[in-house]
């Protein structure tokens, strides 16, 4: 099987999906269930690709499948479990009070097939990193990319535990998570999120992939611009006393050491 057609086959896979995972969220009352799946979607189409690119390099095949598994799982697990029992997210809500009646037709374009789309797109270093078997050896790329990776995961794992605590504590209602990888980035969770993603672009650049790079690219503006950073930025800035001296003292993506912010230079 070619490139092409197994690309094509990925999407016709990830969409026959998310159409059946708008089904399910039509019955529940609940389009939030799509970010659920969204780590989950990317474990599917990089075992796809595992199997129907036989003449890949195996080893390079197995550590970018284990890495995108881990991956994907966890991150799957951690939204399923933090959303639980909960009402529908509220950006959806907010969507489905804006249209209303035809909210049910207008959420398999503007939610699923719209991250259906994205999720395959950004898919592509996971396949451009198992389809070719030269180099049949394992390179400098590699290794970095284990690296990056393993730096990736500790923030993005990390970041979500602390965070975890930190909210079920009562007596942190109304603070600030400032300390732990919180004290040197804003977004530890989304920054990792993103390292990874650069980690498999290494993978498959080392594999001849290098024009996959658009799809770290796109992950990474989608965190910063669109869904992550500045979406929360903007909530937190309003809601969150303190939140401004925050902004000033910590980096916002990539970690670095704390500054000093006004507040306290003045005093």
């Amino acid at each position: 099987m070619n490139m092409v057609t197994l690309f094509l086959t990925a999407g016709a896979v990830v969409f026959g999906l998310m159409l059946i995972l708008w089904i399910v969220s039509l019955i529940l009352k609940n389009s939030s269930i799509v970010d659920i799946f969204w780590g989950f979607g990317f474990v599917i189409s990089t075992w796809l690709y595992f199997f129907l690119s036989p003449e890949g390099f195996l080893i390079r095949k197995l550590l970018i499948v284990g890495l995108a598994t881990i991956w994907g799982l966890r991150l799957t697990l951690h939204i399923l479990i933090r959303n639980w029992g909960k009402p529908e997210d509220f950006r959806y809500q907010k969507w489905r009070d804006e249209h209303g009646k035809v909210w049910w037709i207008r959420s398999l374009f503007q939610v699923f097939i719209l991250q259906g789309f994205l999720m395959w797109i950004i898919s592509t270093p996971l396949l451009a990193a198992q389809y070719s078997n030269l180099p049949a050896s394992l390179t400098f790329l590699d290794y970095l990319g284990v690296v990056l990776w393993v730096i990736g995961f500790y923030f993005e794992t990390t970041g979500d535990q602390q965070l975890k605590v930190f909210r079920s504590n009562p007596a942190n209602k109304g603070h600030i998570l400032n300390t732990g990888v919180w004290r040197f980035t804003r977004h530890p969770n989304y920054f990792g999120d993103a390292a990874q993603w650069w980690a498999f672009y290494l993978f498959a650049l080392a594999a001849g992939g290098w024009w996959s790079i658009f799809s770290p690219i796109i992950m990474t503006l989608f965190l910063i611009k669109v869904s992550g950073v500045a979406l929360l930025e903007k909530t937190l800035n309003e809601t969150k006393p303190g939140y401004r001296e925050y902004m000033e003292s910590t980096s916002a993506f990539i970690p670095w050491i704390p500054r000093k912010s006004s507040k306290t230079e003045a005093k």
